[in-house]
């Protein structure tokens, strides 16, 4: 495809930094989350933080942070968004980014456990009994049950927060295979109006003893369609390129997506994005880094956050050359999730949206947003594709 009349950036590359707080938003407080901040608990809470490349694009000009000094001249373009949706779990986040508003939360049981009728429904379909059934972090939950599942193969269900069921089981004694297809039964479950759920995830795990289980990269999301189209379902309509890095293709179960690579890690996933750097594409490579939030902030990690951080800042600096001057690059986040904060839940924050192009002539400081849907209206802009109706474009303050 050639580039149209109006197209700046031929490429277009945004990364969602997972669960990355800028701040308390406005209605936190409904949240339990006013207080809450995460890159600045994150900084106040360790000895020093070297981010250089975030901080010459001009990050910590719109957050003060302990550690990491402003820069007089930028290299970058910079705001907060506020999440319009009702919500603050990964899969709204990312899908209010492309377009799409969430009126109301996807259901939790994060108070009850999932209903007696919904679990002797997966127990007879699956033929493996059920532990667990409550709220709890994914390394609590494994400290507790993991070695009772290793001798009996029961399967350790779990939820959050967040509208999630998880099966955590072991790769090594109950398999892969058969993990997912028990996942691929609750999905099916939990489509049902009463109980439906926005995700269901596999967390397989290895290990052998409570304190030593570790979960591996094998992850699997089982999500929810997309509740109408989004951008990239017209990028894809359109014939532009729309590769997903990380758990993107979950998050969105393929709609859009024209090429899916699966991430072991965060900084694989950096890596990944890197390669395809190297590529002569033509449309949107769209990356989620979920450590942030799996690893650290529901583990109320900071420090191991902080770490997170400056992997992520080395890549960025092996990034941000190979981009060329119609390239944008937008770095952003789906929600918060402090990790000195109360519980293992995401927090209601602000997220930033950094914008770099080789090509800028100037920088600064934006105007707040109302709406994470401006990222996708700011790329449905540039490539000259439907939008929905949320989102206002940041294309024409980039010069």
């Amino acid at each position: 495809m050639t580039k149209n009349g109006n197209e700046r950036f031929r490429r277009i590359f945004t990364i969602v930094v997972d669960s990355w707080g800028f701040g308390s938003a406005p209605d936190s407080e409904l949240y339990g989350d006013e207080g809450a901040d995460t890159v600045g608990h994150i900084a106040d809470s360790v000895d020093s933080l070297n981010l250089p490349n975030l901080q010459k694009l001009g990050t910590f000009n719109l957050k003060h942070i302990k550690h990491v000094d402003p820069v007089k001249n930028p290299q970058g373009y910079y705001l907060k968004l506020r999440e319009h949706s009702n919500s603050k779990d990964t899969m709204t986040g990312h899908w209010e980014m492309m377009g799409l508003y969430m009126p109301e939360k996807f259901i939790t049981f994060t108070d009850t456990g999932f209903p007696a009728d919904l679990i002797a429904e997966l127990e007879e379909k699956t033929g493996h009994k059920v532990i667990g059934n409550k709220a709890s972090s994914g390394t609590e939950i494994l400290d507790e049950l993991g070695e009772r599942h290793l001798k009996t193969g029961e399967m350790i269900v779990y939820t959050s927060a967040d509208s999630v069921l998880q099966i955590a089981a072991s790769e090594e004694t109950f398999g892969l295979d058969e993990l997912l297809r028990c996942c691929e039964i609750a999905r099916e479950i939990t489509m049902e109006p009463k109980w439906k759920v926005g995700r269901v995830i596999a967390r397989p795990f290895v290990g052998s003893k409570a304190g030593e289980f570790i979960r591996t990269s094998n992850r699997h999301d089982l999500a929810l369609k997309p509740i109408g189209r989004t951008v990239l379902n017209s990028l894809k309509d359109a014939g532009f390129d729309m590769i997903s890095v990380g758990k993107i293709n979950d998050i969105f179960v393929g709609e859009g997506v024209t090429e899916a690579l699966h991430s072991t890690s965060s900084v694989h996933g950096m890596e990944q994005t890197i390669d395809i750097a190297k590529r002569d594409f033509h449309g949107l490579c769209f990356v989620n880094l979920v450590d942030f939030d799996a690893k650290w902030g529901h583990r109320r990690n900071p420090q191991g956050y902080a770490e997170e951080l400056e992997r992520f800042d080395e890549k960025l600096g092996v990034l941000m050359p190979l981009l060329k001057e119609d390239d944008l690059l937008m770095i952003t986040a789906d929600h918060g999730n402090d990790p000195t904060w109360t519980g293992s839940d995401h927090t209601r924050e602000l997220v930033p949206l950094i914008l770099y192009s080789p090509s800028f002539k100037g920088y600064g400081l934006l105007r707040t947003g109302d709406t994470f849907a401006d990222i996708g209206a700011t790329i449905a802009d540039n490539f000259g594709v439907e939008m929905t109706e949320w989102g206002s474009s940041l294309l024409e303050y980039l010069i």
